[in-house]
């Protein structure tokens, strides 16, 4: 795997959306921050487009992010938000600049088709992490810590979480690279390309707003597809806003997915603190960690 360089002092930093659109009082705060940090901050010439729900039409959305990647003089590609739109992007980049100058792509959410066909196909690591839509003025404890652990990462520092007991865990020691991110855009990617290959990894799943029958249908596909069966470990972040039918489900999403991989010996950590709830902690993607004691580390 190729790791792109760390920040500095004067790094620049190229904001753009893959996916919904933004406005700038939402991107405002994060600018802020970034400035603090002491990095350089451009924006996307059609950041603040609009096209429908998406942040610009199909080919300004791409031309956003082919200009990110393609300039060297940009160290760290920060999407704005998620929501819809990234994965219809991926078959038309150009990454033989972003090869030859590998520069961190951060974000989450509708963003993991990005994260994943970067880290499968270029062999270059990527970050599941915070957007600029979640930095807000005034940022709580919990908010702190999301943008703390991804600027640490970014600074060429260490991350050593713990892993908080919860009653379905399935506790153990791993070690692996990390992969995964939203289930939902996971279970889409599924037959192409940019699925991950799991195998001896540590797969990361998390999901927001998605009925509890079609959890279990997307488990069940991972399933099939050998997604689930040569993990490292399994790590399974905030399972936020979950729907269920008039005739209930019977089960949790957290239940639904433990009874899909009950029978591996694995360990499955439930709880994790990423992905659509507070605190969303930077998980790089592609990067070797190890899990022991209840504690995830991953070294520089």
């Amino acid at each position: 795997m190729k790791k792109p360089n760390v920040l500095k002092k004067g790094s620049v930093v190229r904001i753009i959306s893959t996916a919904r659109k933004i406005t700038p009082s939402e991107v405002a705060p994060s600018i802020k921050m970034l400035t603090s940090w002491g990095l350089k901050v451009e924006l996307g010439r059609n950041l603040y487009s609009t096209h429908n729900q998406f942040a610009g039409t199909t080919s300004q959305r791409l031309q956003d992010l082919q200009s990110a990647l393609d300039d060297d003089r940009v160290e760290l590609v920060w999407c704005s938000r998620g929501g819809y739109g990234t994965t219809m992007l991926l078959d038309d980049i150009d990454f033989d600049g972003f090869v030859k100058h590998p520069k961190w792509v951060v974000g989450y959410s509708d963003v993991t088709s990005l994260l994943c066909h970067i880290t499968e196909n270029l062999k270059i690591t990527t970050v599941h992490a915070t957007m600029p839509i979640n930095v807000n003025e005034g940022l709580n404890e919990a908010s702190i810590r999301s943008v703390g652990s991804l600027k640490d990462w970014l600074f060429g520092r260490s991350l050593n979480y713990s892993l908080k007991p919860h009653k379905l865990s399935k506790t153990g020691d791993a070690n692996g690279q990390i992969i995964g991110g939203n289930l939902s855009i996971l279970y889409s990617l599924l037959g192409s390309n940019s699925s991950p290959n799991t195998d001896g990894r540590i797969l990361f799943i998390e999901d927001l707003d998605e009925y509890l029958y079609h959890m279990d249908r997307m488990m069940v596909n991972m399933k099939r597809n050998g997604l689930l069966s040569g993990l490292s470990a399994l790590l399974v972040g905030g399972m936020t806003d979950m729907n269920d039918n008039a005739v209930p489900y019977g089960k949790t999403a957290e239940e639904i997915v433990l009874d899909h991989v009950k029978d591996f010996n694995y360990p499955v950590y439930f709880g994790v603190e990423a992905g659509h709830m507070s605190p969303n902690l930077a998980l790089p993607f592609g990067v070797h960690a190890e899990i022991k004691d209840n504690q995830i580390s991953i070294n520089q």
